[in-house]
């Protein structure tokens, strides 16, 4: 219920133009771009289903969501077909992975030189 009613209240109101969404408190206090920076206006987008502004807003948001479809649709197609297919979301090096990429995002969307400045949101 209380997913349905943020969503909602995410649709409605546009992040870029209402106060009432807190602010990212990183960017706040040191003026630089987290990995999440952009993720509610990202939100919104999506909402709208605006793929392109999402990706404007926050390019790893997308990722984010495939990887949790994925995970989801590992765990279906084993229930239904009664296997254990390999979720590679469970490998012991995708942690490392998704942190360098994280990292790797984080750095290079703060660098303000082109194109790196397309990276921030």
């Amino acid at each position: 219920m209380v997913v349905i009613i943020l969503l909602s209240l995410y649709y409605v109101y546009n992040p870029s133009t209402t106060g009432i969404f807190p602010a990212c408190p990183f960017h706040s206090v040191t003026g630089l771009y987290c990995p999440g920076c952009g993720s509610q206006r990202a939100l919104h987008q999506l909402l709208h289903l605006n793929i392109i502004a999402t990706l404007d807003y926050n390019a790893l948001y997308i990722l984010g969501i495939l990887t949790f479809l994925y995970n989801i649709c590992m765990r279906i197609i084993n229930r239904i077909r009664k296997k254990d297919y390999y979720n590679y979301l469970y490998h012991p090096y995708t942690p490392v992975i998704f942190g360098v990429i994280i990292v790797l995002f984080w750095v290079l969307r703060n660098i303000e030189v082109h194109p790196f400045t397309i990276l921030a949101p």
